[in-house]
């Protein structure tokens, strides 16, 4: 049974080695590229490896203040973003949770049914909203439309409704508000909940296109998906310079998984209580 339970363990080892692999090579690919000359990155037969070795890339694209600004834009956008997500879904979260009154279970349903709502059926509504309210090239139309998740609400209220009653009664019992038991009882408890949702509403705001392309002209507002198709339309010949662009900016994402990760396996263990 113990060299069937070892076998066991080096197959799964493996399998999980290969997945690792096949999940990495594209982003591996993408780094490797960023070092290869113009006419090398799509040259057949393929070659994984380039050639020459050229830093030029990177350099180049880290001494242009158009990628430098999108970037900063783009993640302090993305920080802003979270942080109000954060706040407005959880404390969304704890009046679904805990709070009685009326129509409560219709006001649930009305929130949940959102979340069968593709985002691609209500842009154009959407964009005409944004655009009588004066929010076109300002950096609230990229973070307040979105900020309200039925998602992040559902999934922290689930999160919330394990919490012992007894808990919050004994908060109760000192003469504590409402608000102070959401803030000083449910918020502290809620770290690796609030690192999944953070790191969720992290990633839709970076990695979103349609929405930044359809609502910012402004060069200076220009999100890093933006500028890495502009420069792919403008500068189509220099595919070294652009997959060090596309290199460079996966790295903020790369660094807070690797700061976050064992909050992040803790709350998706969370994710599973009923």
């Amino acid at each position: 049974m113990s060299k069937l339970n070892g076998i066991q363990k080096t197959a799964l080892a493996a399998i999980a080695a290969l997945v690792t692999v096949l999940a990495l090579f594209p982003l591996l690919w993408v780094i490797l590229a960023g070092f290869k000359e113009r006419a090398e990155v799509l040259a057949t037969p393929f070659r994984f490896f380039p050639k020459k070795w050229l830093v030029q890339n990177y350099t180049d694209i880290l001494g242009d203040p158009a990628f430098l600004t999108a970037m900063s834009v783009t993640f302090g956008g993305a920080l802003l973003f979270a942080g109000l997500s954060l706040a407005v879904n959880a404390a969304a979260a704890y009046v679904f949770a805990r709070l009685e009154f009326r129509f409560k279970r219709l006001l649930w349903v009305y929130v949940i049914t959102t979340m069968f709502i593709p985002g691609m059926a209500i842009l154009l509504t959407s964009f005409i909203v944004v655009n009588k309210m004066g929010m076109l090239d300002t950096l609230g139309v990229l973070v307040l439309p979105g900020v309200a998740s039925a998602g992040h609400m559902f999934f922290i209220r689930q999160f919330y409704l394990n919490i012992p009653l007894a808990l919050e009664e004994a908060a109760l019992i000192d003469g504590a508000g409402r608000l102070k038991i959401f803030t000083g009882v449910f918020v502290p408890m809620s770290f690796p909940v609030f690192v999944i949702v953070g790191i969720g509403s992290y990633l839709a705001y970076w990695n979103s296109f349609v929405w930044p392309t359809m609502t910012i002209t402004n060069p200076d507002l220009f999100q890093i998906m933006q500028y890495l198709y502009s420069f792919r339309s403008e500068r189509a010949t220099e595919m070294g310079m652009l997959m060090a662009g596309s290199a460079l900016s996966a790295l903020p994402t790369i660094i807070l998984f690797l700061i976050f990760q064992k909050y992040i396996i803790s709350g998706i263990k969370i994710s599973g209580l009923k």
